[in-house]
C-alpha cells in the first residue's frame, strides 16, 4: 500500500484536510480540525510504513489481540489509538482503508451535533 492511496482515501472524506502540525515528516489528516490519521512520512521513506488511527476502545484491544502488526501507538492515548504497521503486509489494503473509515467515524461521532451537521 502506498501513502498516495491513503492520502486519496482520506481527502475524499467530507471535511477532511491534511497538514503537518508537528514537523515536516508527520502528515496528519483531520476532519473539522480533529485528527483521524497520523502518518510519519520518514518511516514510509525507510520502508517502515505505518499509520496511527483512532479506534473504539473495545475494538482497539480486539485488533491488537488478533494482529501482530497492530499495537499501541507512540504519543497517543493507548486506549483510543492504534498504530498499524503497513510494511509487514499482514493486513489487506481494503482492511486498512476500513480501519481509516472507522477512525474517521469515531472522530465525527465524538463531535458536538453542531459540528457534525457541517458534514451533512
Amino acid at each position: 500500500m502506498k501513502i498516495d492511496q491513503i492520502r486519496n482515501h482520506c481527502l475524499a472524506k467530507k471535511g477532511a484536510t491534511e497538514e503537518f502540525p508537528f514537523d515536516q515528516d508527520t502528515l496528519v489528516f483531520k476532519v473539522l480540525n480533529k485528527m483521524f490519521v497520523i502518518a510519519p512520512l520518514d518511516k514510509w521513506e525507510k520502508g517502515e510504513a505505518s499509520v496511527t488511527l483512532k479506534c473504539d476502545p473495545e475494538y482497539t484491544i480486539e485488533l491488537r489481540d488478533r494482529y501482530e502488526s497492530i499495537y499501541p501507538g507512540p504519543y497517543v492515548s493507548n486506549k483510543h489509538w492504534n498504530t498499524i504497521d503497513i510494511y509487514k503486509m499482514e493486513l489487506k489494503p481494503e482492511f486498512i482503508l476500513e480501519l481509516i473509515d472507522h477512525s474517521y467515524d469515531m472522530v465525527v461521532k465524538g463531535m458536538p451535533k453542531s459540528k457534525r451537521a457541517l458534514l451533512s
